[in-house]
């Protein structure tokens, strides 16, 4: 038991454990009595746009910065872009972008088992906040960012991230608070702009590592415990559609559906529109649908086994058949897929007549594809009535 306490004792990180229960605290306790005393003295049009509008800059900084665009490569951007995405990053205060991509870059490969940084099975509070307050003091290994250590944006960012965070975060409310009324305003900035929306920062994106592991749908995949919450992309940018982002961890949209909140998927594509960002990665249509239909097809087959009574045998047939024609719909299109992507890689090879027969037998095999598809959740609508 003594040798339990002494291991736990050693790797407390006593620098993320003052730093995050600090603000916290502050937050908490100091900042209720402050508005108490001072609350009608500072202007609150000015502190509350600190507070957002930093609370975006940070967000903004994790989700499109250090996640999308450097954790999984889904986007490029032009250096200004980039630029401003460490910054933000850096006023979020969660270490520099190489720690928290190679971080990162381990929780997908080892999603939900020991390797795993902030793996959900050792509990909420682990994978929510745990795991940073007891972690070697080290860096993490970092030959899983190789990429990133050669871009000399992210290791001068690696180098001096605490350093901006505070100046930015902490030191822009405070002057401006100053600015305009002195002594209280660059209180009210450390305590607003600063400490509280650091400490919403903080929880809002640990609740993707918590809560989007632990409540919410599965739409795309059960085989891990990762989940679609739109109650989290609210205030993540999008980043709640955590199912999808599992299973297609480098399409720059989380949030995948047309109704869907994702501000950093519209940030990155209207960026597309004026020059400053490029080539976003997405996955086909095609293969979304094949994903949520296997996992409704899963679904069904739990229902199936557990029916209390007798399903009508013409739907059983009729849903059966559309799968097998699904099936083979799905070979005959990741085959063209194939074909085709060969064609472009060699496409000055290639006469004109014989790139129009590959694109030509793609379309057909994606038009093909459809149907099946449409086919199927027609089968699967009338068998789950049968089983409401």
């Amino acid at each position: 038991m003594e040798k339990k306490r002494k291991f736990v004792r050693n790797n407390v990180h006593w620098g993320n454990v003052i730093a995050l229960m600090g603000t916290l605290a502050i937050t908490v306790f100091a900042l209720p009595v402050f508005i108490w005393q001072y609350g009608t003295q500072i202007n609150w049009w000015v502190h509350g746009s600190l507070f957002v509008g930093l609370y975006i800059f940070s967000g903004m900084g994790i989700t499109f910065g250090y996640h999308r665009l450097l954790a999984h490569l889904s986007f490029k951007v032009r250096w200004p872009v980039k630029m401003a995405a460490l910054l933000g990053g850096a006023t979020a205060m969660q270490d520099s972008a190489l720690n928290w991509c190679s971080d990162h870059r381990r929780h997908h490969k080892h999603v939900d088992h020991e390797e795993d940084p902030y793996n959900i099975k050792k509990g909420f509070w682990h994978a929510h906040i745990g795991w940073i307050m007891f972690k070697p003091k080290t860096d993490p290994p970092m030959e899983n960012v190789k990429d990133l250590a050669n871009d000399p944006l992210v290791l001068w960012q690696h180098r001096w991230w605490i350093h901006l965070g505070m100046l930015i975060g902490f030191g822009f409310p405070m002057l401006v608070g100053g600015l305009i009324e002195g002594p209280i305003g660059v209180l009210a900035g450390f305590l607003i702009g600063g400490c509280a929306r650091l400490v919403a920062m903080h929880h809002g994106t640990f609740f993707i590592n918590s809560l989007c592991h632990y409540i919410g749908k599965q739409p795309y995949s059960s085989s891990h415990t990762a989940k679609d919450s739109w109650i989290t992309a609210i205030f993540t940018f999008g980043e709640g559609y955590h199912n999808f982002h599992h299973e297609f961890q480098h399409d720059y949209r989380n949030g995948v559906k047309p109704w869907q909140f994702d501000p950093t998927k519209w940030s990155a594509w209207m960026l597309t529109k004026i020059g400053m960002a490029s080539d976003l990665r997405r996955v086909p249509n095609e293969k979304i649908d094949l994903a949520e239909i296997s996992q409704k097809n899963k679904i069904l087959e739990q229902k199936l086994s557990s029916a209390a009574q007798p399903v009508c045998e013409k739907a059983q047939a009729l849903f059966a058949e559309a799968g097998e024609k699904l099936h083979a719909a799905a070979e005959a299109w990741e085959l063209a897929k194939g074909d085709y992507g060969k064609a472009a890689q060699k496409k000055l090879d290639l006469t004109k007549e014989q790139l129009a027969e590959v694109r030509t037998q793609m379309e057909a095999s994606v038009a093909e594809l459809r149907e099946a598809i449409q086919h199927w959740h027609a089968a699967h609508q009338q068998l789950a009535v049968q089983l409401a």
